[in-house]
């Protein structure tokens, strides 16, 4: 029992408002804004795009390779795109690991977040 309220004032020593409000965590924030935010207006563009161009329009109907409308490489499109987002968001995910794990060091450290 001793242990587990030693590990509970551990975390509760820790000044969160200090480490929101450092230089470092708001880097990290800045950086995932700037990544994440085109990324969700562009994907979401482009997934409803397919329905609403379907649904209002003749533009992808015509026949793009043969028997296949453009309707359908659209489609198709969409799954590719999201496989490439996934994996950007993987990749880029990975730096913004290291950039918590380096502030969660400085804040283990004592120092100025």
């Amino acid at each position: 029992m001793a242990i587990r309220e030693h590990s509970l004032m551990e975390h509760t020593s820790i000044d969160y408002t200090k480490i929101t409000q450092s230089s470092s965590f708001q880097q990290l924030m800045r950086a995932k804004k700037k990544f994440i935010l085109p990324l969700t207006l562009f994907f979401l563009i482009f997934y409803f795009a397919l329905p609403i161009l379907t649904s209002y329009s003749n533009v992808l109907n015509s026949p793009a390779i043969g028997p296949i409308s453009w309707a359908w490489l659209f489609a198709f499109a969409q799954f590719i795109m999201t496989w490439a987002l996934c994996t950007l968001y993987s990749k880029r995910a990975a730096n913004f690991d290291e950039m918590v794990e380096q502030i969660k060091q400085e804040v283990k450290e004592g120092g100025s977040v």
